[in-house]
């Protein structure tokens, strides 16, 4: 009786991923952050990001999704519009490995089942957890200490639209307000470095990651009518 409950079990479960729209894909765009060092524009990308993205889409107006992101930030008090930063003159380059799960909703319908153009824009948000280089300064360049990791919170805004059957394409902006003050060396969970900390030591730092996701449909079409 266990074994035919199991395989009931398994064959609902296999059969509710088949009925859902999948989307894999691509991201590629660009990377700044904002904290203590160098200039503080929102969205200013001057580094490259890449990633992978995977959308199951319950609805036609939202989704669940998983993704990886690559990127590198880097900043230099040169390029900052406060004469105190540029005097002060520090500069660093760190790398982010981000991996992000949560929910995207679309503020139109958005029917996978309707081979007609589509857009809609879209929000995202959800958790992410994400590994980069802890740093400190002991001169101008910040140098690092060693390999940490922390969670952020990601709010992203962008727009869709269906190239053809198959493909689906947007452009996004998203922000990830970090737990974590020391992605560009400022301050340095090493108690040793101390002395080294600088700037606003109660604010924590952002990045920022701009750019296109390309996606591939695939799946049988799910009924998103109501039942």
């Amino acid at each position: 009786m266990n074994r035919v409950k199991l395989a009931l079990f398994f064959t609902f479960l296999i059969s509710g991923v088949n009925a859902q729209i999948n989307e894999v894909g691509l991201f590629l765009g660009g990377t700044n952050y904002i904290g203590d060092v160098g200039p503080t524009t929102y969205i200013a990308p001057n580094d490259l990001a890449l990633g992978f993205v995977y959308k199951w889409n319950r609805s036609t107006r939202h989704s669940y999704r998983f993704s990886y992101t690559y990127g590198t930030i880097e900043s230099t008090d040169s390029d900052a519009d406060s004469p105190d930063r540029t005097l002060r003159g520090l500069e660093f380059k760190n790398s982010i490995h981000e991996f992000s799960v949560g929910l995207e909703f679309n503020f139109f319908e958005f029917d996978l089942h309707l081979l007609k153009p589509q857009f809609s824009p879209y929000v995202y948000t959800g958790i992410n957890y994400f590994a980069y280089d802890e740093l400190f300064y002991t001169g101008k360049e910040a140098r690092e200490d060693y390999k940490d990791s922390a969670f952020a919170i990601p709010m992203i805004v962008g727009i869709k639209a269906r190239l053809n059957r198959d493909f689906i394409i947007a452009f996004e902006v998203g922000a990830r307000y970090t737990f974590t003050d020391n992605l560009d060396g400022s301050n340095p969970k090493n108690k040793n470095l101390a002395p080294y900390r600088l700037g606003n030591l109660n604010s924590n730092d952002w990045y920022v990651f701009s750019g296109l996701t390309l996606t591939y449909t695939f799946g049988e079409n799910p009924c998103f009518c109501p039942k």
